[in-house]
């Protein structure tokens, strides 16, 4: 197989688990918010807390996602990814009572932070240099396709919800088998005589903003089609819609590398956090209206792919020779930001209405801001370099690592 053909093979089964794994085993709760809150007779509160349980197993699975890359590669990380996303989704659809139901987002949550850190591993060991912020992208772009496909899947299963979640099973397996031939087994090599830093300069922005990007967007993810059903009054259908829109332009979160190599990753944070905050408001401020909420929704999936895409290249910045280690630090930040902003704006929806939630989110997004990367950030890479010219990998790695 030649090497270009091994790269595109190795992209797109990226692309396919993080769909999998976000898109639908963690991102579908939200889309199936207001069926589980009448099927399980759960409160808004309720519904935070399991989500943010599935974020806080989010955390504890990037923990060992970077452990499990280090030790045994990244096959061994991608392929616990998809098996954890199975078993949540098959628990999901076969849950008889709330407990149960919660368990399998915990699960479903769990896959995800497994698959980040082990994917931009493969990535930066296998793509070449001159390829690889593209293929990070197109992978982290992943999410969109998901919750573009979960869409579809739950109209067809109308008055069925556990046969979409069946679906998202039976997809999260057939991935899981892809990911198996096509992942290489590549290991994170630390052990070259340099230590890596805990937290190396680059992260005195990245963590905080990562973190506010977190509890930003879990007012969308977990309330958006909630907040459109019980406060805007839409029906299932339009509803839907709504969700699949948010995933179809998610899509666009692919092109993160080019914008970001155009505008540079200060000005694309801060313009992105903005973005974010401005669909966040417009959820709440024109519930009522469905254009509005598509394009509130479409430019939400956007910018939120695309900042998501930032963190991972701004991660793999920050730790040249720990990739894997450098995306999981990021990512568990966005996560612990996202468990702690769920249950807030469940807790503010119960006492002063959903509305008050989303627009404290918004308010949290354009605090962000402050956080973006400095136009002059350093970090570790054999000596101190501009982040915008760092490798992520060291430079005797440089060369293509073969599949094996």
């Amino acid at each position: 197989m030649s090497s270009y053909k091994r790269e595109l093979t190795l992209t797109a089964a990226g692309l396919s688990l993080i769909a999998v794994s976000y898109g639908l085993a963690r991102y579908a709760y939200g889309l199936f918010a207001p069926t589980l809150r009448t099927e399980f007779d759960l409160g808004g509160s309720a519904l935070g807390a399991i989500a943010a349980g599935s974020y806080v197993a989010y955390c504890l699975a990037v923990a060992a996602s970077t452990a499990i890359t280090t030790r045994w590669g990244a096959r061994a990380g991608a392929l616990a990814a998809g098996t954890t996303a199975t078993a949540g989704t098959a628990l999901i659809a076969a849950a008889p009572n709330a407990g149960v139901l919660a368990l399998g987002v915990v699960l479903a949550g769990a896959s995800t932070g497994l698959a980040s850190p082990s994917l931009a591993d493969a990535v930066s060991r296998v793509v070449r240099a001159t390829r690889r912020d593209r293929a990070q992208s197109v992978v982290n772009a992943g999410t969109g396709l998901g919750v573009l496909i979960s869409g579809p899947v739950s109209l067809l299963a109308i008055g069925d919800w556990r046969l979409a979640w069946w679906a998202f099973a039976a997809a999260s397996a057939l991935v899981t088998l892809w990911i198996a031939r096509v992942v290489p087994p590549v290991k994170e090599d630390r052990a070259r005589g340099l230590p890596v830093p805990l937290f190396p300069p680059a992260t005195g922005r990245l963590l905080p903003a990562a973190a506010t990007l977190g509890l930003a967007s879990a007012a969308i993810w977990t309330f958006g089609r909630d907040i459109a059903v019980s406060v805007g009054g839409l029906g299932e259908t339009a509803s839907t819609v709504v969700w699949i829109v948010l995933g179809a332009v998610g899509l666009a979160g692919a092109f993160t590398a080019e914008l970001t190599s155009r505008a540079g990753l200060r000005r694309a944070w801060s313009a992105g956090m903005v973005l974010c905050a401005a669909a966040t408001a417009l959820f709440a401020i024109a519930t009522r209206s469905l254009p509005a909420l598509l394009v509130a929704a479409a430019l939400f999936g956007a910018v939120y792919i695309g900042l998501t895409g930032v963190l991972i290249l701004w991660g793999t910045r920050a730790y040249p020779a720990a990739p894997a280690f450098g995306v999981g630090v990021a990512f568990l930040a966005l996560a612990l930001g996202q468990a702690a902003g769920a249950p807030l704006i469940g807790l503010l929806g119960d006492l002063l209405g959903l509305r008050a939630g989303f627009l404290a989110a918004a308010a949290m997004a354009v605090v962000g801001v402050l956080f973006a990367p400095g136009e002059a950030i350093t970090t570790y890479n054999f000596g101190v370099r501009s982040l915008s010219r760092v490798s992520t990998v060291p430079p005797e790695r440089e060369s293509r690592v073969d599949c094996a």
